[in-house]
């Protein structure tokens, strides 16, 4: 009778704990992963560049322990060649469900003097097969338009320099019923409230003997500053809690996505 009263005991314990691992297990969110395809203004960069960053650098460190984000982007690719690269099948091949891609192209395949370029139809269509894709792993894309390039005219208004492939890019999310970031339109808004000499302040702009890395200085008003891609990571940031999507929801508390200006150099 000891012996069975022990076993029941133990059998009881069991299925207690087993209960309560089940339990903890339900209430433990999964893992995801957000996989980032893009071009120079969202990769991640080498020390030589320096002070050069990509928005998808900061990016990483507003989720919380879910969310692991591999930056895939790459300087010059475009929707073709991040394709003819393998870059694109080496996210198809680890995407599984819940996961996340965040696309978004046009700098190089907007300018035709270029080998990455693509016509507005094959852009089209690429952009399509990015979507058709991620969705075929059960996975969720996000399109984004390419972010602004720093440009103002003689009387101070921001010059938008991917009219034509960020509507492309609008008019792919509305077909496909995509998560649309309007990146080139927010930034813009940005750029016009900083105006043509504080906007500087976002991107690789340095004086001759500033840094080690561009002894002759540098002008760049495509490629950002650490202030600068944290202004534009914070914009997707915000977005992405607009728009209300899950992710939003492994957003670290407390993260600040305001887009306000850079203080003084």
């Amino acid at each position: 009778m000891k012996k069975l009263f022990f076993n029941r005991n133990a059998v009881l314990i069991m299925l207690i704990f087993s209960v309560f691992t089940l339990f903890s297990f339900a209430l433990k969110p999964d893992n995801i992963t957000v996989y980032m395809a893009g071009d120079s203004t969202m990769a991640d960069k080498d020390v030589r560049t320096y002070p050069e960053t990509g928005w998808g650098m900061p990016f990483k460190f507003y989720f919380d322990k879910t969310v692991t984000v591999v930056n895939v982007a790459k300087n010059g690719r475009s929707t073709k060649s991040f394709i003819t690269e393998g870059l694109w099948q080496s996210i198809v091949d680890k995407l599984k469900a819940g996961d996340y891609v965040l696309v978004q192209f046009g700098h190089n395949d907007e300018v035709p003097t270029k080998k990455t370029a693509t016509t507005e139809t094959e852009f089209h269509d690429n952009l399509v097969r990015y979507v058709t894709e991620t969705r075929a792993k059960q996975a969720i894309p996000i399109l984004l338009t390419p972010v602004a390039r720093r440009k103002f005219d003689a009387n101070g208004k921001v010059q938008g320099t991917h009219d034509v492939y960020s509507e492309i890019v609008r008019k792919v999310a509305a077909e496909q019923k995509v998560p649309l970031i309007d990146h080139d339109r927010e930034s813009q808004a940005l750029l016009q409230t900083l105006g043509p000499e504080s906007s500087k302040l976002l991107y690789n702009h340095l004086q001759p003997g500033e840094n080690p890395n561009y002894p002759d200085g540098k002008i760049d008003d495509t490629h950002f500053s650490e202030t600068g891609a944290r202004k534009m990571a914070q914009i997707v940031l915000n977005d992405i809690k607009a728009l209300k999507l899950d992710l939003a929801d492994r957003i670290v508390k407390g993260a600040n996505a305001a887009t306000v200006a850079p203080a003084a150099k």
